[in-house]
């Protein structure tokens, strides 16, 4: 169950993440910094916590590929 949790978290913010750069890369628009200020501490965690969440998804991706050999 704890696992389950931490998986549908790391998705949601791998999904903000993505988002985010989206819009950059469209709009020149940061979604993080235009509802949160530029480098705030509450945009610094969570520029931290999606890319703790890019660290887990490899490490759980990795995981995954060592399982199917």
């Amino acid at each position: 169950m704890k696992s389950k949790s931490m998986d549908s978290i790391s998705q949601i913010l791998l999904i903000i993440g993505g988002i985010n750069w989206g819009l950059v890369g469209l709009l020149d628009m940061n979604l993080v910094s235009t509802i949160f200020g530029d480098m705030t501490t509450i945009s610094r965690v969570i520029y931290t916590a999606v890319g703790l969440s890019g660290l887990y998804a490899l490490a759980h991706m990795c995981k995954m590929c060592k399982s199917c050999k």
